[in-house]
């Protein structure tokens, strides 16, 4: 690897300071709406729904700035992408306070807290989710596909894929997908994204427990995607697809069970 001259790096710091001033004046924001919510919780959803939209522009300001160290300097910044990622978990535990991280139970679980944040419509929850997929992407882009990073990842999308469910209203989804609904192209797709994100994270879960970690939890987790597939499908009236997921489920479970008991005679011998 060439040496960085003097010039590129004084070129690329004085590019980035007004993005580094950002930041900063974004972090003291956000350190005083927290002050404020251990003062008087009362707006709370909407106050950390806004933090968790702040926080994606930082995020978006951390990769932009590797990917300036990447044009102007011709090195990645591990450092400035380290930070986008533990953004991308604040993001997201924002979001779990506001609607839950869970991934397969019944709608009553987290019913109330959905229903405190009625007047988040479904025009904002789309271009929230759509943001937080696309910072998902790119810091795993900035990374590559050799990073050490790859397999938390699959934690990353699985608990992104479980807020976009939970950020669907049940109670009202089938008045949502009537064609004469108002939003009814937006609230379509974000159901149909939000069964993908569900698929692809319980087929990734069994990817990392086939293909790193041997961990047991690991494939669980790759069941209860399934079931909150299920659950959706069954929620929206889709019978069929409801009864392969759970053929699939059936399958799943047969391997994980085999394989406990496999261990268990290795464990004993």
């Amino acid at each position: 690897m060439s040496k960085v001259s003097e010039d590129a790096r004084k070129k690329y710091l004085e590019t980035i300071k007004d993005y580094k001033k950002t930041i900063e004046d974004t972090e003291n924001r956000e350190k005083l709406i927290l002050q404020v919510l251990e003062k008087d919780a009362t707006g709370a959803e909407y106050k950390k729904l806004r933090l968790a939209e702040e926080n994606l522009n930082l995020l978006s300001y951390y990769v932009l700035m590797n990917n300036l160290s990447m044009s102007l300097l011709g090195v990645k910044n591990e450092a400035y992408l380290n930070e986008a990622r533990k953004l991308c978990y604040k993001v997201i535990i924002y979001m779990e306070q506001v609607v839950t991280g869970t991934i397969d139970g019944p709608w009553s679980d987290y019913e109330e807290k959905v229903a405190l944040i009625s007047s988040f419509d479904y025009n904002d929850r789309w271009r929230l989710i759509g943001k937080m997929g696309l910072a998902l992407q790119l810091v795993l882009s900035g990374y590559g596909d050799n990073t050490k990073w790859k397999w938390s990842f699959v934690e990353l999308e699985g608990r992104f894929a479980t807020v976009v469910k939970n950020l669907i209203n049940l109670k009202t989804i089938f008045q949502d997908l009537d064609p004469n609904a108002e939003g009814y192209e937006i609230k379509t797709a974000h159901l149909t994204l939000a069964r993908r994100l569900l698929d692809q994270a319980a087929n990734r879960y069994r990817e990392k427990y086939e293909l790193s970690t041997l961990r047991f939890d690991d494939f669980r987790l790759a069941i209860k995607y399934l079931g909150a597939l299920r659950y959706l499908a069954l929620s929206t009236n889709r019978a069929q697809e409801a009864d392969n997921i759970k053929k699939k489920m059936e399958i799943w479970q047969q391997k994980l069970d085999t394989d406990l008991k496999r261990k268990d005679i290795a464990d004993k011998q």
